[in-house]
């Protein structure tokens, strides 16, 4: 199933119209003239998290009023999106929609009880968050080549730990095996950290996480780097190549944080916060703070960041099917 690149989106139309009409919130002068909350769908300390707290405070900067990030975690972030997408399109309350929840929820969640592609007005996104496949010292492979090897002499047997069902973690490591013919024997953890805490203890070898939640083990030796899953190599580990490179050309997926608002939000209001937040986000200080957190800054256009968002939900559901993957909800 070949890869959808971003770049290759650009004029595509927008993931949602603007609405047009009387009732239409519309930019004031003043906006905005009262505090902007930015809905995060994870608790504190969660990549997204993180991401959108740097770039909310680099909003109040330049805003007359404070730009902050209310955080509602649980159930897949389900209940989170769906307060933005009620929420009103007055410019006030904007998103934090992710990989997860913008890309795969709507399709390993029954009865979501918002639409990925109609109830939000994309603005930008803020970041990717690479993902790789990465190993215990014990594990007998070393590059991609080796760990398909392994897998294609003992079909199911070689385990492949990811931060739990339906995660980008879990799908991206699907797709590797959907791509390479193999056959993995995913094992689900609780989140990234219980995961990796039973990979450094050598209770599974090998595991497709974050390049943000692996790096520091990987530089200090506790863990080998196999394969990142980004089309191309990233800043942070440059001698680790990707996926598509080596045993799956086109092959791309990756964790994504972007900015939304809900659906109707003003023209003019969209086209304020992606000013803003593109400029933020091209600042080379940012952009090297958001490299020291395993992330790579992607300011875009709301019309590509739609386009985007559309790409990925075909992407994931294609996978969804191949390996059946389900959450309950």
């Amino acid at each position: 199933m070949p890869r959808i690149s971003r770049r290759s989106l650009l004029a595509a139309p927008a993931l949602v119209p603007m609405l047009a009409g009387p009732h239409r919130a519309g930019a004031q002068g003043q906006w905005p003239d009262k505090p902007v909350r930015i809905i995060v769908p994870f608790p504190p300390g969660q990549a997204s998290d993180i991401l959108t707290r740097l770039l909310a405070d680099e909003l109040s900067k330049r805003w007359p009023q404070r730009c902050f990030v209310e955080n509602r975690g649980g159930a897949a972030g389900v209940p989170a999106l769906e307060m933005g997408a009620r929420a009103a399109p007055d410019g006030y309350t904007l998103v934090a929609g992710t990989s997860g929840t913008l890309g795969v929820n709507p399709s390993v969640v029954p009865r979501l009880p918002y639409d990925a592609e109609r109830d939000f007005t994309p603005i930008s996104n803020v970041a990717m968050v690479p993902l790789l496949i990465v190993a215990h010292p014990n594990f007998p492979g070393r590059t991609p080549q080796e760990v398909v090897a392994l897998a294609k002499a003992r079909p199911g047997a070689v385990d492949m730990a990811t931060a739990g069902p339906a995660t980008s973690q879990h799908l991206a490591a699907e797709l590797f095996a959907h791509r390479c013919g193999i056959q993995l024997n995913m094992v689900h953890y609780r989140g990234s950290g219980p995961g990796m805490a039973d990979l450094l203890a050598g209770n599974v070898t090998l595991m497709m996480d974050s390049v943000a939640s692996a790096l520091n083990n990987i530089q200090s030796g506790r863990l080998i780097p196999i394969a990142v899953t980004t089309p191309r190599r990233v800043p942070q580990l440059p001698n680790v190549p990707s996926i598509a490179e080596t045993v799956s050309p086109g092959y791309g997926a990756f964790g994504w944080s972007g900015l939304c608002g809900p659906a109707g939000l003003a023209p003019e209001i969209v086209r304020r916060v992606n000013a803003d937040t593109v400029a933020i986000l091209r600042d080379p200080a940012i952009a090297a703070r958001f490299l020291e957190l395993g992330a790579i800054a992607d300011p875009t256009t709301p019309e590509d960041f739609g386009a985007f968002v559309k790409a990925e939900i075909a992407q994931w559901r294609e996978v969804v099917r191949i390996a059946n993957v389900r959450l309950d909800g």
